[in-house]
């Protein structure tokens, strides 16, 4: 045991955060998995235990990762394109359909099953990390470095988007901001911009699930007009969190876990703040702001572009995706299908969220190392000399 917490480095506040969501996940999920167990017609503990195993697989996927140096990544990003672009491809055609929506692909002999743009979210920040860095010399250059970077968004933007729009949209938001740091020009993010709109416009009326997504907005934008069967869980999250009050109704005591559709995922922090209250909702949203600082710091600290943009890219989408669950969850945008990471009962998506933590904690290794960032710096010179 000593030897292994000899071996963790990194960040240790990111580590600390990580143990901190990962109970507030367990207490949260055991709340509200209740009904999902009776439907299924097992025990509570059976499903618990399948989700404490998934955190303490993601923990050790986390430790592998953060021990591999991050540089690693930058080739790995090109083999990921490779294999996911085709797999997006194959999981809008063959993929497992729910709710109207194709995201999963069974795992063959295993009885699970993964989001592909989970994977895709993985890949397509390492490589515009890895182009980016790359291409800072001739970064303006349309025909070297703008349109393969262009080209790889809005590619792997359309195909996530025709089955899940809001991890597309937040993983293109990730991609500009990147594409800002990374020294774009403003004309060419502009045009990333306008591409993006127009498949977009195209998803929304013209998509295989165009109905799915006109009837949220409208519910969202009209909703004194809507079904009730439409605006359901939106209206039981905000009694969730109307009745919580301040110091919330304590644990295991919520009483919309009975009503809302995928408590124990979607909307797990309206669950949260139904029964921890207040308090419990600004603890868990000082959690993330806080992940959000000490990345940051990684980023303005880290010797190498790459290094730096890599965390900025994982950082950037780990806490879009937690405040637009949240935001959902208290009104502020039309329901959709993300989950709280590392909170929000999941498979495969806890395992690539902890791979997403252990590369930042791989950069922020590095950072750690001062005698790696002099070898790394002497070898950068040498190289330039040769070149």
């Amino acid at each position: 045991m000593n030897q292994i917490l000899h071996n963790i480095k990194g960040d240790r506040w990111i580590w600390l955060i990580v143990i901190l969501l990962s109970l507030i996940s367990l207490l949260s999920v055991y709340s509200a998995i209740g009904t999902l167990a009776y439907k299924r017609g097992v025990g509570v503990e059976s499903i618990l235990m399948k989700h404490l195993a998934m955190i303490i697989g993601g923990i050790v996927l986390m430790y592998i990762s953060h021990k591999l140096d991050y540089r690693y990544y930058s080739g790995i990003s090109k083999l990921l394109m490779y294999i996911t672009i085709p797999l997006l491809f194959y999981t809008l055609i063959f993929g497992s359909h729910v709710n109207d929506a194709s995201r999963w692909i069974a795992i063959p002999g295993t009885g699970l099953s993964f989001q592909t743009s989970d994977l895709a979210k993985l890949a397509l920040i390492t490589f515009l990390a890895r182009s980016l860095s790359r291409k800072q010399e001739n970064i303006k250059d349309v025909k070297q470095s703008f349109i393969p970077i262009m080209g790889a968004v809005c590619s792997v933007f359309i195909l996530i988007a025709l089955a899940n729009l809001s991890t597309a949209l937040m993983l293109f938001g990730v991609s500009v901001l990147l594409l800002i740091i990374g020294r774009i020009s403003i004309k060419q993010i502009a045009v990333t911009c306008l591409a993006g709109a127009i498949l977009l416009t195209g998803v929304i009326f013209l998509g295989p699930r165009r109905k799915t997504y006109i009837s949220r907005i409208h519910t969202f934008m009209h909703p004194e007009a809507a079904n009730p069967d439409k605006s359901f869980q939106a209206d039981h999250a905000k009694i969730a969190i109307a009745t919580g009050g301040i110091f919330g109704k304590g644990p295991g005591k919520s009483n919309e876990v009975n009503y809302l559709p995928e408590a124990y995922s979607d909307e797990i922090y309206a669950i949260i703040v139904e029964e921890y209250g207040m308090i419990g909702g600004i603890i868990l949203i000082g959690i993330y702001l806080f992940l959000l600082y000490r990345c940051i710091k990684i980023v303005t600290k880290a010797p190498k572009a790459f290094g730096a943009l890599l965390a900025a890219g994982l950082s950037f989408s780990l806490t879009i995706q937690a405040f637009a669950n949240m935001a959902v969850a208290v009104g502020l945008g039309p329901v959709t299908g993300v989950p709280l990471p590392f909170v929000s009962m999941g498979g495969t998506s806890m395992l690539f969220t902890s791979v997403a933590f252990g590369i930042i904690l791989s950069v922020s290794r590095d950072i750690e190392d001062p005698k790696k960032v002099v070898v790394g710096e002497i070898k950068e010179v040498g190289n330039l000399a040769t070149a």
